[in-house]
């Protein structure tokens, strides 16, 4: 008996301020998974940190990066 694979598409929403220290092992547990049909939204709170260079370094098009506009 085959089973039926769901392909519907997760999305992952990542809130983050100044959470460099924890960026890699998070976005990297989310690589790993065995479900591919995913994609991530970051959203990040005006960061001072390197987190949005870290986002960045990910060439994955699932992972969609958003900034704060507000102060």
């Amino acid at each position: 008996m085959k089973t039926k694979i769901n392909n519907k598409l997760i999305s992952v929403v990542m809130n983050c301020h100044n959470g460099q220290q924890f960026l890699n092992k998070s976005i990297n547990s989310l690589l790993r998974q065995s479900y591919k049909n995913w994609e991530l939204v970051f959203y990040d709170n005006k960061s001072t940190d390197r987190s949005k260079k870290i986002i960045n370094s990910y060439r994955d098009k699932r992972i969609k990066y958003f900034n704060s506009n507000k102060p």
